[in-house]
């Protein structure tokens, strides 16, 4: 490994943390849904508690927005490490969107899960239903906006993308809506209450844990 680029496993280590429910099977939580849905906002809500979860950091080539944070945000690594990092199969699911490269580090999860923790992932459509090939047992959630026309303004908020780009997302979001029937749970983000987006997140997973058959991820 080399020592300019330390191992993506190390920087993610998981942590057992208070009020962990040792008896019962640990989830791999996928969440999805288009870009601009307010997938990152819902997690920094979320770490912001004593949640028992670990969040795995994702992978990415593209450059470092104003703002981000590498290690928390993304693993921010060049096209060549990241080119590496494939060829040693050391994500779980890799892509590429709108030229750049996203990857989950599979052995962040792996050590997560082995310790009795619930994961919970971030990833696009594409991820999501290649995670499902891998683990069935995954549990798939699909972020909605309320709109096609509410995720525009969104994205146009944000001013990372030009006017081609935004129209490129906007189409894809058409397309990625056509693949409810992959996941298991569908919410309705509303970029106001995300806070109840959460909750719900919280309640699925709490059904999940009192299913008579419990879903068990194991890598």
């Amino acid at each position: 490994m080399s020592s300019e680029v330390p191992d993506l496993a190390s920087r993610s280590k998981p942590k057992t943390k208070p009020g962990r429910n040792k008896s019962s099977r640990p989830l791999l939580v996928v969440l999805s849904g288009p870009s601009g849905v307010g997938k990152d906002a819902v997690l920094t809500i979320m770490k912001k508690t004593e949640r028992p979860l670990h969040y795995v950091v994702t992978a990415t080539s593209r450059p470092k927005r104003a703002r981000e944070k590498d290690g928390v945000d993304y693993h921010f690594l060049s096209q060549q490490e990241f080119r590496r990092r494939i060829s040693e199969r050391q994500f779980l699911e890799w892509a590429e969107v709108y030229g750049n490269h996203y990857g989950v580090p599979k052995e962040d999860i792996t050590s997560a899960l082995s310790s009795g923790l619930d994961v919970i992932v971030k990833v696009d459509v594409q991820g999501a239903a290649t995670i499902k090939e891998i683990l069935p047992q995954a549990v798939l959630i699909f972020l909605m906006p309320p709109s096609v026309e509410e995720l525009g303004k969104r994205l146009n908020g944000r001013r990372s993308e030009c006017s081609e780009d935004l129209a490129l997302r906007l189409r894809r979001a058409r397309e990625e809506m056509q693949s409810l029937p992959l996941f298991d749970y569908v919410i309705t983000s509303h970029q106001d209450k995300l806070d109840d987006v959460v909750a719900r997140i919280d309640a699925i997973i709490a059904a999940e844990k009192r299913r008579v058959g419990p879903r068990t991820a194991k890598l």
